[in-house]
């Protein structure tokens, strides 16, 4: 007899009666130490200790199990419930096959900074090397290898001492600045040994609390940075995707300074649409005032904040950001490296950074002149498509977006997948949301923080950008917050490709608006040999009619052919019901996405536009 108790809330475990405690019993009791709401997989038996406790512990409130229908799914929604919840998102899959399928799902959680706990199986230690079924040893083939590329820790638990200590390793590792996913692969026979204890040896909330508020800061930096705002006339944030937690500073900073704020294409859902400052995205898909405000003649002073100034989040590499005006703001070395063109790096966790930087600027008695505000009144929207308000049919992909946009609430939090839904939501979506309400604080203007998550309200992936991302991940979001309605914008490629975890939506009854831009075509492969020149080849689609398809699985859903369509549904009620509802829109094909950048990065089409305006119109 055994028992465990849930240390995260004091809450009394059942009693294993007639069952010896195994290290899978101990591993899952960390899990529910540092408040693990799921594990995401698909079982089997290199894995299967893992499934009974997890089944044990859901008994007493702990971490459930959520059977995705194939591997790569269950890592896009444990990165679905990580951006949303703030936790680390965990994903298990067996030996062998279920392995590798948890790989492209790993890698884009890499890519992007998710924090997230990867658990493979092995067959026994004893049958490594011989030959055992599926063997992912290092004499087989060698699932730690595959991983090690991708992750931030990563090892084999080749003996029972090791579980504990290689576990909170990769938990802390995962969890640290910049975060990524840690793994770990555990054989079948090392997850049934008997375990030394029913509670974990460590309290991982403390050490992960430290973690969090630990920061590395280059003081030196942020005094060269008070110095360069005091002088600057003109100063250009560009928001990337690593500033959820410090929006509220970061806003607070470019209303005292007048600053214009634009974005890259993953920091645009962290900014409210309707803000005066906000100038549109900047880089794939971006927006011409975007690329206007880099390059007026009184900038003198660019911070990049929280981006990796990659392909798509720095216009493909252009001039117009890395500059010597630049200042480059990260947690990242790795991210910095890529702007040795800068002024000045500023290496730390970004909302100490900034808290420092109002601090200081506000608190001394020479504080920055603050430059004009812009004056908004009467200026252009910085997305200014005839196509959002066209009526034709078959609907253009732009009225869809500023449909959507118009029609859910501003809680929503929307996915858009790889391919031409990215495309067209980093351009046309916007959020209909007025709440501008401001608080001061020390005499300094901050935006309050609505929500508790950091992830915005519109999710993209950048640099590696898997087809069917944004499927799973909309089922992890809308898990770690039920409060919340999620739309999933993934094309019909990418709906054939990963679409089956939409009954996992179903199963659990979580609410999640699919919509398809359903062209019947690979669009972002088909426009891009179009305006490369190239052979028109191995693009088309079959065509599909997925309201049936949904049907079939018991899923409501309807075809949208028109805007005047969508008059005909009540999106109230169906982003308040229980379970998913799919959208299967016929868009017009023949539009071509906002892709241009793309194009010529890949060397792939003559520049037909000046710079600010190449990628910023379809």
């Amino acid at each position: 007899m055994a028992s465990i108790q849930s240390s995260a809330d004091g809450r009394t475990g059942e009693v294993l009666v007639g069952h010896e405690l195994q290290l899978a019993d101990l591993l899952v009791a960390y899990l529910e130490q540092i408040g693990v709401e799921y594990v995401f997989g698909v079982p089997g038996g290199a894995i299967e200790p893992l499934y009974n406790a997890l089944a044990r512990s859901a008994r007493r409130g702990g971490p459930r199990p959520v059977v995705a229908r194939h591997e790569a799914g269950a890592a896009f929604m444990a990165d679905g419930y990580a951006r949303e919840s703030g936790r680390i998102g965990v994903c298990c899959a067996t030996s062998g096959p279920g392995a590798t399928n948890l790989i492209t799902g790993v890698a884009c959680a890499y890519d992007n900074g998710v924090p997230m706990l990867v658990i493979t199986g092995q067959p026994p230690l004893p049958s490594h090397g011989k030959r055992a079924l599926q063997d992912s040893s290092c004499a087989g083939i060698n699932v730690v290898g595959m991983f090690e590329h991708c992750t931030r820790f990563n090892s084999l638990v080749a003996h029972a001492d090791q579980l504990e200590a290689k576990l909170t390793s990769a938990i802390m590792q995962a969890c640290q600045e910049p975060r990524a996913p840690s793994h770990l692969s555990i054989p079948v026979d090392i997850l049934r040994a008997p375990a030394p204890r029913a509670e974990p040896s460590f309290d991982l909330r403390l050490r992960l609390r430290q973690t969090a508020e630990a920061s590395i800061l280059d003081e030196n930096a942020i005094d060269s940075l008070c110095h360069e705002l005091r002088g600057a006339r003109r100063v250009v944030m560009l928001v990337g995707g690593g500033c959820g937690e410090s929006m509220g500073v970061i806003l607070a900073l470019a209303e005292e300074l007048g600053a214009t704020l634009i974005s890259t294409p993953d920091g645009k859902g962290l900014i409210n649409p309707e803000h005066r400052l906000y100038r549109g995205v900047f880089g794939f898909a971006g927006h011409p005032a975007a690329w206007a405000a880099l390059t007026g003649d009184d900038v003198d002073l660019i911070l990049a904040i929280g981006t990796s100034l990659g392909e798509w989040t720095s216009g493909g590499w252009c001039d117009s950001v890395l500059n010597e005006r630049l200042v480059h703001i990260d947690v990242s070395a790795e991210h910095l490296m890529r702007s040795p063109m800068a002024r000045l790096h500023v290496r730390g966790r970004i909302l100490s950074v900034f808290e420092r930087l109002l601090g200081r600027l506000y608190a001394s008695a020479t504080p920055p002149t603050q430059a004009a505000l812009p004056n908004c009144a009467g200026v252009e929207p910085y997305c200014d498509d005839p196509d959002l308000h066209s009526e034709a049919t078959p609907i253009k992909p732009q009225r869809l977006m500023f449909e959507l946009g118009r029609r859910c609430p501003p809680s929503t939090r929307f996915l858009a997948d790889a391919g031409n839904s990215t495309a067209w939501a980093i351009h046309c979506l916007e959020v209909n949301d007025r709440r501008l309400h401001r608080a001061q604080i020390d005499g300094v203007w901050v935006q309050p923080s609505r929500r508790g998550h950091h992830g915005g309200w519109l999710r993209v992936t950048m640099d590696f950008a898997p087809m069917g991302w944004a499927i799973g991940g909309a089922v992890g979001t809308a898990l770690a917050n039920p409060r919340c309605p999620v739309v999933c914008l993934t094309g019909d490629g990418s709906f054939l490709m990963n679409g089956q975890e939409i009954t996992v939506a179903k199963t659990l009854g979580v609410t999640v608006l699919f919509v398809i831009l359903n062209d019947s075509a690979l669009g972002m492969v088909k426009h891009g040999q179009r305006l490369a020149g190239a052979e028109q080849v191995a693009f088309e689609l079959p065509v599909i009619d997925y309201r049936r398809l949904a049907e079939a699985m018991d899923i409501p859903a309807y075809v949208i052919q028109a805007p005047a369509d969508l008059d005909c549904l009540d999106m109230a009620a169906i982003l308040r019901r229980k379970g998913p509802t799919l959208l299967d829109v016929r868009i017009d094909g023949e539009m071509v996405p906002p892709m241009n950048l793309r194009m010529k990065a890949l060397g792939s089409m003559q520049p037909r536009r000046t710079e600010q305006t190449e990628e910023s119109r379809p």
